[in-house]
């Protein structure tokens, strides 16, 4: 197996050439240089020295909550058990990661190949989405060593907690198993590339059931205490559609703005394929989150209408969440329908953006800011914020790292 030759710019700008012979595993992790060049472009590279520092106020930080309790870095309390770690980094990257599954079902299922260079990348934010949403649940719940017990020890089927537990976790399998033909293609395991091919069609259907589940699961977990989250914010007969059908729009989202990332800060890592294809694949993105946003403003509206909501919409939260929806749905469909209509596509690129806060916003307001509404509004811990940033660090670096190496902007030529 042989990669696509290419001149590769590193961190720094200076080129390495890449030879299509086979290379061995430490001449792919080094990405073609030497221990000391590699080290040294790290040292280089300014935003390394930015997650450097990051890591060095927040792994201590990770260490005093697990060694004195979440209350050494969180305000958390029984009015507000929930706060950023689990506001943001499970409830809002759990939505931004449905990709996998949307995307694997626009290829596998519907034969969209013109959507094929960028299924890879979609596959790769689901799974290092919900693998870092899991990080942040250990970080909020602590002995990740009994993170199993709730799952196996003490079965709680009737609970959504456990619904939610199992889903994701399966999923997660799933989401690497529709990643190794891109792993196998980098290691030279090419009988195993064969053998996921072979069963990709059922990891495409396991992805959408999975995925449909604990998407609308995570939504129905606030049907426990409805009473304390403000009635615009939860609607019981309609929580779970609003969760799912949201997560759908999240996720192209996701997909356009990290391709726009990665297509200007890895240009040397993307193969002609995907630039030339790239524009047309974020309009036909778009095109779908803004049929999926037309469907998550009607349920939001009927949801309204069946809970005789009319009178609350004219109070002080009633416009906090007309300017939610207006700011984070309405605003980037307007801008969809007219960037798509007339090709705009750095237009489309910047809705991608606002949606993408808008469903941040959604969550933190259902979560946290609209939760105990009666009660004082709780600030978070800057510890806790920093936290927050560390984890996303790892995960920025994580995600760096595989884009590097494994054939996922690129294609490896056999």
């Amino acid at each position: 197996m042989k990669p696509v030759s290419a001149n590769i710019t590193d961190a720094v700008g200076q080129a390495t050439i890449v030879s299509g012979s086979h290379r061995g595993l430490l001449d792919k992790i080094f990405l073609g240089l030497s221990i000391r060049n590699y080290l040294g472009q790290l040292l280089t590279n300014p935003v390394n020295w930015i997650l450097g520092l990051i890591l060095a106020i927040g792994i201590p930080l990770l260490c005093q909550r697990y060694l004195f309790g979440l209350q050494a870095i969180t305000h958390g309390s029984q009015d507000y058990p929930w706060g950023i770690l689990l506001g943001f980094g499970l409830f809002g990257m759990v939505p931004l990661s449905a990709s996998g599954f949307l995307l694997s079902t626009t290829v596998e299922i519907f034969r969209r190949d013109d959507f094929l260079p960028i299924e890879r990348l979609a596959l790769l934010n689901g799974l290092l989405g919900y693998f870092f949403a899991v990080v942040f649940l250990l970080v909020d719940l602590g002995m990740p060593w009994r993170l199993t017990y709730p799952m196996v020890v003490s079965f709680g089927p009737a609970a959504v907690l456990f619904l939610v537990a199992w889903h994701v976790a399966t999923y997660l399998s799933v989401q690497i198993a529709e990643m190794l033909p891109a792993v196998s293609e980098w290691a030279d395991w090419p009988g195993l590339k064969r053998f996921i091919k072979k069963i990709t069609l059922g990891l495409t259907i396991a992805g959408i059931i999975l995925s449909t589940l604990h998407q609308g699961a995570l939504g129905a977990l606030f049907c426990y205490a409805p009473a304390k989250i403000h009635p615009l914010w939860i609607a019981p007969e309609f929580q779970w559609l609003h969760f799912f059908v949201s997560s759908i729009f999240a996720g192209l989202c996701m997909v356009i703005v990290v391709s726009w990332l990665v297509k200007h800060t890895m240009t040397w890592r993307c193969d002609r394929r995907y630039l030339s294809t790239l524009d047309g694949i974020t309009l036909g993105l778009a095109k779908g989150a803004a049929l999926a946003m037309i469907t998550y403003l009607v349920i939001k509206l009927v949801a309204v209408a069946h809970d005789q909501e009319w009178l609350l919409l004219i109070s002080g939260w009633g416009l906090y969440y007309l300017l939610e929806l207006g700011l984070g749905t309405v605003v980037p469909l307007v801008i969809f329908a007219y960037g798509v209509r007339h090709s705009r596509v750095t237009m489309v690129r910047w809705g991608a953006l606002l949606a993408v806060a808008g469903i941040v916003w959604n969550r933190l307001n259902t979560v946290l800011i609209c939760y105990n509404y009666r009660l004082h509004q709780e600030i978070p811990y800057w510890k806790e914020l920093w936290v927050v940033l560390t984890v996303l660090g790892f995960y920025f670096i994580v995600y760096r790292f595989i884009l590097y190496r494994i054939p996922v902007l690129f294609r490896w030529r056999q």
